[in-house]
């Protein structure tokens, strides 16, 4: 019976421990709060901003630029084309139709380097059988007119004493003449063409191999002077050619200035082309026939804030965007209102003020921050 009831004691006992809380160790109670995040990286603020802290700053290599105002002149941006300088390039064609023959130094690869005046290829002039053989024919009777002037010549000094002078000089400036149609017609048959370098340069295209027959004035080489090319752009405006002010082209992140050569007083494709000079080594980067990008300076001036292209993000919104440096640790984004300058560097017309600090170098980086 006293057994029973010790049981039964202990049985209530282990059953009110199950429904009594838990109690953890002193110092080891961490509380109902839930865990707070942490606010050492890179975050978006709810307001939009961009919490950066120092050694993200460092990682992600953020540049950032001091703002200021200037006049600065209204830039057009136009399409335009590389072309070949007439003045530092040239095309190689055959003046006979024939087969090509490489050079003392075969054939020429394109991107080789080449002198003026080098022997590029020889072309081997084709003529039909009858013609071939019409030649040939009149060399015969060329060389047996020449063979009786000699034996005239050889009598005729034998009487030099009896016969006039002027008969000797007669039959001497025959067999002269006979000799030099000999060289002709010979030459004739048996000469081929040669394709020379006409500039200095480099190979741009070769379109031939060996042994293949080409047609008159077909295209054989093109040399170009990778140095100096000319950039043909279409201005649809045709008052912009006499309100040009300056050209600049970008090749990466380097800015080509451009010399203004001439319009064109002829449309086409409904736009008036316009003809820029371009030298440096940046356009090594270039080839003959490739689409670029010019920015025509007018003389017109807007009022604005130069930034760097890089510096020029969109939002969700799909609005222009820069990103300022309001605090050491803070960026804001500012949409903005822009015109183009030079390819490199772009004019800010609305949304900033002189003096803001903008996020340039990193600035992608920045935007991606959520």
């Amino acid at each position: 019976m006293k057994r029973a009831l010790v049981t039964s004691c202990l049985a209530l006992l282990i059953a009110l421990a199950a429904f009594a809380p838990a109690r953890a160790g002193d110092g080891h109670d961490h509380g109902d709060a839930p865990a707070a995040p942490t606010a050492n990286g890179p975050q978006r603020q709810p307001d939009g901003s961009v919490f950066l802290p120092k050694p993200a700053q460092r990682q992600l290599d953020v540049r950032t630029v001091l703002t200021e105002a200037a006049e600065l002149p209204r830039t057009v941006e136009l399409g335009a084309k590389v072309l070949m300088d007439p003045n530092a390039g040239g095309k190689v064609q055959a003046l006979n139709a024939g087969r090509i023959e490489s050079g003392p130094r075969g054939l020429p690869n394109p991107g080789q380097a080449v002198r003026k005046g080098e022997v590029l290829a020889y072309v081997v002039p084709s003529a039909a059988p009858i013609e071939r053989s019409n030649q040939s024919a009149q060399l015969a009777e060329l060389r047996a007119a020449k063979a009786l002037a000699d034996k005239r010549i050889a009598r005729l000094q034998e009487l030099a004493d009896t016969v006039p002078r002027k008969e000797i000089e007669a039959v001497e400036s025959e067999a002269a003449s006979l000799a030099a149609r000999i060289a002709a017609v010979g030459a004739g048959l048996s000469t081929r063409e040669t394709l020379l370098a006409p500039v200095s340069g480099v190979i741009a295209s070769a379109n031939v191999v060996a042994g293949q027959v080409v047609d008159a004035r077909e295209l054989i080489f093109e040399i170009v002077d990778p140095s100096r090319l000319r950039i043909e752009a279409l201005a649809f405006d045709a008052a912009l050619a006499s309100n040009i002010g300056g050209a600049t082209m970008a090749i990466g992140e380097k800015r080509v200035p451009l010399i203004f050569v001439g319009a064109s007083r002829s449309l086409r494709e409904q736009a008036l082309p316009l003809a820029f000079r371009a030298q440096g080594a940046a356009l090594d980067q270039l080839a003959v026939g490739q689409p670029t990008r010019v920015f025509v300076q007018s003389k017109d001036k807007v009022k604005g804030i130069s930034v760097p292209v890089s510096s020029l993000m969109k939002n969700s919104a799909n609005q222009t965007v820069v990103w300022i440096k309001t605090a050491a640790e803070r960026f804001e984004p500012r949409t903005v209102t822009t015109e183009p300058l030079d390819g490199v560097n772009a004019v800010v017309t609305s949304g900033l003020m002189a003096g803001d600090r903008v996020a340039t170098q990193g600035a992608t980086l920045i935007n991606q921050v959520r």
